[in-house]
């Protein structure tokens, strides 16, 4: 009687060890499963952030091309400009000698009308 306990004492030992190496793989394989989501997962979000960061690159070199190119635009109109109002301040100054030399004209025309004017008060007299 004692043996036959004893054999049914080691029976259900062995049954227990069976079930808790079961329920361990289980376990084990479950963690590996989450594990392995929660990678997937993770590693989405990384593949994408790479993505994001590479359109991110390109448009800065797009930028920085735009940029480079606005500048020397920019600097072509400054320069136009700059050329522009040069011509303007030399018209200003052609218009300013050209009354100089008008009010030059009209004084030695008046001067001249004046001696014109003395000259036949003379001959007359």
């Amino acid at each position: 009687m004692l043996s036959r306990l004893l054999k049914e004492h080691q029976a259900k030992q062995n049954e227990r060890k069976e079930l808790q190496e079961r329920r361990r793989r289980e376990a084990i394989a479950a963690a590996t499963c989450l594990t392995e989501a929660l990678v997937d997962h993770l590693n989405v979000g990384v593949a994408q952030a790479y993505v994001n960061q590479r359109k991110l690159d390109h448009e800065v070199k797009t930028l920085q091309v735009q940029a480079a190119q606005f500048a020397k635009q920019t600097s072509q109109w400054i320069s136009m400009v700059e050329n522009f109002n040069q011509a303007l301040k030399e018209i200003g100054d052609v218009e300013n000698w050209a009354r100089s030399i008008e009010m030059d004209m009209r004084t030695i025309a008046t001067a001249l009308e004046y001696v014109h004017k003395g000259q036949i008060q003379t001959a007359s007299s």
